[in-house]
């Protein structure tokens, strides 16, 4: 084995034992984004994994984990809010470099996918709004889950003797599909 042979095995190695290192963070920051101390731990393995491969000659993944890095770098300096958007933009990256490491295993290339959607997505959720600019539209509303109403009376909702009456003309409704 030669030494850019070993170079490369131990790029591989190191990088998947810190991807999954940042996995746990990832896990550990989502439940509650208000551990900010883990946000440089998980900046410094894909600054790692960027440098690395630049030096590897791995364009590909190097230009992949330069968008997250500076994203990464822009949420934890406090530049940015962490939104889901956000860690799901970062999640995806973290999913690509894995393929991208396997690819590298297996060929010794970094694959034929540049990511460029990902690397602009990310890019995008790096960039501040502009003050000027208008709020975003509002997404889809997403669906919300059926629910059956059945009406009965409450003792508070016995008002002038009416509450009887408002309970029984619903009920004559039958149930109420929301």
């Amino acid at each position: 084995m030669d030494d850019m042979d070993e170079t490369v095995t131990e790029f591989l190695v190191e990088s998947y034992e810190n991807l999954d290192k940042l996995d746990r963070d990832f896990v550990a920051f989502e439940e509650d984004s208000s551990r900010q101390g883990l946000l440089p731990s998980i900046f410094r393995t894909i600054h790692t994994i960027k440098g690395t491969c630049g030096f590897l000659g791995f364009s590909r993944l190097e230009a992949l984990s330069h968008a997250g890095e500076t994203l990464l770098g822009r949420l934890r300096d406090g530049a940015l809010p962490s939104t889901p958007e956000r860690i799901t933009a970062l999640l995806t990256m973290v999913d690509a470099i894995r393929g991208m490491l396997r690819s590298i295993e297996s060929t010794g290339a970094d694959g034929e996918d540049i990511h460029g959607a990902l690397t602009a997505e990310l890019a995008r959720l790096a960039t501040p709004p502009s003050p000027d600019a208008p709020a975003p539209a509002p997404g889809p509303a997403a669906p919300l889950a059926a629910a059956v109403v059945r009406p009965r009376l409450v003792e508070h909702a016995r008002v002038d003797g009416r509450g009887e009456q408002v309970v029984a003309e619903l009920g004559d409704l039958g149930e109420a599909r929301l």
